[in-house]
């Protein structure tokens, strides 16, 4: 039993330095096109290789569009885009069923398959379209499949979305529901570039020949991968860290000083996403296991889509960040 326990222990550790070099080689890639956003990157791939969705926020023109068809080449995604806009109908996401007439007149059904059949799927400024739009991803999102008239038609896999989102613009918008916000596994915000990176970018993208993203990875491997992120070993100080953070953003006393601001926070869903993107940051970094450092990291970008704050914190000027920064420094 001991010599087949550490046989298994060996595979994981084998396994995990050959996908962790793979990785790396596919970040590193990644950065040769997109400048100046290396927490994006990671946080992104953190993402993927968990098994998730990420919501990316910011202004137009940081390369989020490109980010995402970057993605796709390096890790070897079948990627699709979909632009929302007021008029999109859940039909032209999932797909449709047409009626077809065969030459001896005979009539069927024969369904069209939507975009939403893409391995890495864009879903460029989602709160743009209708709510009834924006539901037609819940599924997908969260079975890995979609029902249309009554028939189920299952995704490829890996499944992945990367929704974008304008923070300045909202007149015309439609909020993502709190329902939808839980299936991202992240929210990550995507800052101007430093000036050594704008520098860069100045440089290497208005020259007469362009890099181009390269492949890494692909689809199998990447699912190799991520099979790989939750066998890895979590410390029981690491689950904890985990367990008291997630608890201390919900209103009660677990929270402390800080419940008094929060309205409602993250359910065990939280819990889950940060389990595994610990894991998969310690992959990323060609670690076996993941630190308390990593939970601290990875707290913002998990817990803030999942909270709101009572009228009290907005009247004084408190924000989400601010909240989850406080309750960090119970854990840290």
């Amino acid at each position: 039993m001991a010599e087949s326990v550490e046989k298994l222990e060996d595979g994981v550790v084998r396994s995990a330095e050959q996908v962790s070099g793979q990785i790396r080689a596919a970040k590193d890639a990644i950065a040769s096109v997109i400048f100046g956003q290396d927490r994006v990157i990671e946080n992104t791939l953190v993402t993927i290789l968990s098994g998730g969705h990420a919501l990316l926020i910011g202004v137009p023109g940081l390369a989020k569009t490109k980010l995402v068809e970057t993605l796709g080449v390096t890790l070897g995604l079948d990627a699709k885009r979909i632009q929302f806009t007021p008029d999109l109908m859940p039909s032209d996401i999932l797909g449709a069923e047409v009626l077809d007439e065969s030459t001896a007149g005979k009539r069927s059904f024969r369904f069209i398959a939507g975009p939403v059949f893409a391995q890495l799927l864009m879903a460029d400024e989602i709160n743009r379209a209708s709510p009834r739009t924006q539901s037609a991803l819940l599924q997908a999102m969260q079975e890995q499949h979609i029902t249309v008239a009554g028939a189920r038609h299952d995704l490829p896999k890996p499944f992945h979305v990367l929704a974008t989102q304008n923070p300045l613009e909202q007149e015309g918008t439609y909020p993502l529901p709190e329902a939808q916000l839980d299936r991202f596994l992240m929210e990550i915000d995507v800052d101007y570039p430093d000036r050594d990176a704008e520098r860069r970018i100045l440089f290497e993208t208005t020259g007469a020949e362009e890099t181009l993203a390269k492949g890494s990875m692909t689809a199998d491997a990447l699912i190799t991968a991520q099979r790989l992120v939750r066998r890895l070993p979590v410390g029981d100080s690491v689950v904890e860290a985990i367990l008291s953070l997630v608890r201390s953003a919900r209103p009660g006393p677990d929270a402390g000083e800080a419940g008094k601001f929060i309205a409602w926070g993250p359910g065990p869903r939280a819990s889950q996403s940060l389990m595994l993107a610990v894991r998969a940051r310690a992959l990323i970094d060609g670690r076996l296991a993941p630190s308390i450092d990593d939970v601290l990291d990875l707290a913002e970008p998990v817990l803030k889509h999942r909270m709101a704050l009572t009228f009290q914190a907005r009247a004084e000027g408190r924000t989400i960040p601010d909240v989850i920064k406080q309750l960090k420094t119970r854990i840290g």
